[in-house]
């Protein structure tokens, strides 16, 4: 299917709510952190704030380890999560200083937004975390968030800051994503290798050949690759919100996106696959726990739009309560789905695999016939499963 790619000059005109992710490679220099870098951005936000007064920016700030890196004279990264954690939590306070004194010449005021994934993995935290980021933008303040590198161990963390982007888009209903990085885009082949490698200037689907194309490696101060930019662009594309990676470090990267250089790479939607709960249940980092369903349950899903039912069931692994998200299988392993169970762990252990008008004589009570209803539930393209392979690998 042919796609009409907008004049971009047009299409991020109408974006009022904008999540900009700046990477450590952008942020840092040989002295530690490169203050003028953000003192050039600070300018260019505000200056696209200016521009339209009902937009609202948020911005994805890496780079607390990395200028904890710097501030403790160590000369490579931290290993162990305890001295990332260390690292973090000298380096933050010298970040969000740093993005402060920036604004200040604005008087624009920014607030500090610390996340992890249990952030968001639990629909009520998600959506506190949502009503926060709303009220900070009402107050025309503008949110710097970053992963919670202090406390996060490995079971909780987002990977990086390219998926938190990505989260955070869908989190706000934001319309773009500009993704700063070290690199000009996406190229067809790794452009520090291949002497020929082409930009490539517009993504309409992440499929397999756009992930060959991606390189997992991390810069020596970041943790994401472009490969986890790709990744993020798919959770973006899913969401309906347009993702452009582009060279942080150019001079004034931003203001010329806006006025529509075509730089860096464009990922545009075909189509908006997930809307509202969806989209949480969609980018979810780690959901709770896993059900294995029979061939039945998994055609009722997958071809019939069906809630699940306890009679489709024939495993259950993980402890979760009410409300969890939880992923469904197929008997041989392959993700089918993420979906918000109506029991426990304990409870469906009990009543799998039996019909629905047997669920209170089992438990006691019956909060419904469905295990999983419908409209609390997502199916797992092969676009998702793909990804998961790969980082399965």
């Amino acid at each position: 299917m042919q796609v009409e790619v907008p004049d971009r000059k047009s299409l991020l005109k109408r974006c009022r709510r904008v999540v900009i992710k700046v990477g450590s490679a952008v942020l840092n220099g040989v002295r530690g952190l490169n203050r003028a870098m953000i003192h050039r951005l600070s300018d260019q936000v505000h200056e696209l704030r200016e521009r339209e007064k009902d937009r609202r920016i948020v911005i994805v700030s890496s780079g607390a380890i990395a200028s904890g890196l710097r501030k403790l004279g160590l000369s490579e990264r931290p290993r162990t999560i305890p001295q990332k954690q260390a690292t973090a939590a000298v380096g933050q306070g010298v970040l969000m200083e740093a993005w402060e004194q920036a604004f200040d010449k604005f008087d624009l005021m920014v607030a500090q937004v610390l996340l992890t994934s249990e952030d968001l993995a639990h629909r009520h935290r998600y959506l506190n975390a949502r009503n926060t980021l709303e009220t900070l933008l009402d107050w025309g303040i503008l949110p710097i968030i970053n992963e919670n590198d202090t406390i996060v161990v490995e079971e909780i963390k987002f990977g990086d800051n390219d998926q938190l982007s990505a989260m955070i888009a869908g989190l706000i209903g934001a319309d773009l994503v500009i993704n700063l990085t070290d690199t000009e885009g996406l190229y067809d082949e790794d452009p520090r290798r291949c002497s020929s490698a082409r930009l490539i200037p517009v993504v309409h689907r992440v499929d397999q050949k756009i992930l060959a194309c991606a390189t997992p490696a991390p810069g020596t101060v970041g943790t994401g690759g472009m490969l986890s930019k790709i990744h993020a662009a798919r959770k973006c594309l899913a969401s309906g919100i347009p993702m452009i990676i582009a060279p942080g470090r150019e001079r004034d990267v931003l203001l010329r996106l806006f006025d529509g250089e075509p730089m860096g790479t464009l990922f545009f939607p075909r189509t908006r696959v997930y809307q509202g709960r969806k989209i949480w249940l969609a980018n979810l980092p780690k959901p709770a726990g896993d059900l294995t369903l029979d061939d039945g349950a998994v055609r009722a899903l997958r071809e019939g739009g069906k809630s699940l039912l306890p009679i489709g069931i024939r495993n259950v692994r993980g402890t979760f309560g009410v409300g969890a998200a939880v992923r469904c299988l197929d008997e041989t392993g392959k993700v089918i789905g993420i979906g918000l169970s109506n029991y426990k762990a304990t409870e469906i252990d009990q009543i799998m695999g039996h019909r629905s008008e047997e669920i209170e004589s089992i438990i006691n009570y019956k909060h419904s016939d469905e295990v999983i209803h419908r409209n609390n539930f997502v199916l797992v393209d092969e676009l998702m499963e793909e990804e998961e392979e790969l980082q399965n690998a």
